[in-house]
């Protein structure tokens, strides 16, 4: 039997998957990368202590070597002191007089060199006191090895590295994600428009015979009127979708006049109980943009289509100037529908996110295409609150 958590995946629409695997793989992510410095630090704190501890032999060795009276000791302790290639060493007297040095390149160097070198040593390491004879003493000062160096920095450098590797994958394969779902999006719309174009061509050879009928049987002039109307819509729909993947042609229009035209017809073909409306009209009217026709009209539709299917059967639905510049309108689509998450004003965008049954989930992503890619413009959700409605802000560059 599933989980219960494996239950409420499958649940989850492909959106919310792709969000739970981000999360599951930045979790991860940082696991990898808490682990990898953790056990870096394992690793130099160790090498630290027995740094430490070589030093601490190296301080012994120097101690014997300088007390000790017989040669074959002499030679044993100065093999010990000859064995430290790694560590750098400064050795003083209690007056801060430089007595000897390992592994430090002091050729062309001054004395402010070394002794800046022994401020640092003296910061990094606390130094190690040789008692040569009863208060006579030699202090001993080290800085850590290349080595120990080398491997606090390597775990960043590796993050780093893994860090670049998975942006400009990242960036790679939304590239060619992206314009994959473009090619699809331009061919399914020119394929759309082709098949529609001979039922259409059909059509409007029987609204013409219709027309041209007479006696009992003949058709009423309204009903052929509005039947002439939807046949000139499914011509826009098919003009709409062939224009899909190419580079629409833009023409100056009244933004009014293009609202206006669209509200009537779905005004038209809605609910009495819901209310499509333009307020500001004024304004409106005195603001020239260039669009393309058939396609923001598109937009509008499916805006107020949205809105209209997010109510309980009734509610309002109107379009409000919300600022204007010298080069820029802004205006809203508002609605008094059900509301949208604030976890989700961006997702609503993305195709094939849909809260409904049947839906595909692809109205809202072809409005911020239409408006951002063949218009330059933005749209975004300005302001939502569940259960009293949703305001989207379409922003256009005057003409």
């Amino acid at each position: 039997m599933l989980s219960k958590f494996g239950l409420n995946i499958l649940k989850l629409n492909n959106y919310e998957i792709k969000k739970v695997l981000k999360v599951v793989l930045l979790v991860f992510a940082f696991l990898i990368g808490f682990f990898s410095l953790w056990y870096t630090n394992t690793l130099v704190e160790k090498l630290e202590i027995q740094e430490r501890e070589k030093i601490a032999l190296w301080a012994d060795a120097t101690r014997l070597a300088v007390s000790s009276d017989f040669d074959e000791n002499v030679e044993f302790y100065r093999s010990i002191i000859a064995a430290n290639t790694t560590i750098p060493v400064i050795l003083t007297d209690d007056q801060g007089n430089i007595n000897g040095m390992v592994n430090i390149d002091s050729s062309g160097k001054n004395l402010s060199f070394l002794q800046d070198k022994i401020a640092m040593m003296k910061e990094q390491n606390e130094p190690i006191v040789i008692e040569l004879y009863e208060g006579y003493h030699n202090f001993i000062y080290y800085e850590n090895s290349k080595l120990l160096n080398q491997l606090r920095i390597y775990p960043y450098f590796q993050l780093g590295i893994i860090a670049l590797f998975l942006a400009i994958s990242y960036f790679a394969f939304s590239y060619s994600r992206t314009s994959e779902q473009n090619k699809v999006w331009a061919g399914m719309s020119k394929e759309t428009a082709h098949q529609l174009g001979t039922p259409i061509s059909s059509l409007m050879g029987w609204l013409d015979y219709l027309r041209e009928r007479e006696g009992d049987v003949k058709v009423p002039d309204k009903v052929l009127v509005e039947m002439q109307h939807d046949m000139d819509r499914l011509g826009l729909i098919t003009e709409r979708f062939s224009k899909i993947g190419s580079e629409p042609s833009l023409t100056v229009y009244n933004l009014y006049e293009v609202l206006e035209e669209s509200v009537s017809y779905i005004n038209s073909r809605t609910s009495q109980k819901v209310e499509i409306s333009i307020k500001n009209i004024e304004i409106f009217q005195t603001i020239n943009v260039a669009v393309n026709k058939p396609l923001f009209a598109w937009v509008v539709e499916n805006l107020c289509k949205n809105a209209v299917d997010a109510m309980d059967g009734e509610g309002a639905i109107w379009f409000e100037v919300s600022g204007t510049g010298d080069e820029m309108i802004q205006f809203d689509a508002v609605d008094t529908g059900k509301g949208i998450p604030a976890n989700r004003h961006t997702t609503i965008f993305k195709p094939g996110y849909t809260t409904k049954k049947r839906g595909w989930g692809l109205g809202l992503s072809l409005v911020k295409r239409i408006i951002e890619n063949y218009h330059s413009g933005k749209i975004y959700v300005q302001s939502s609150e569940v259960g009293k409605g949703t305001r989207f802000r379409i922003e256009l560059r005057k003409a």
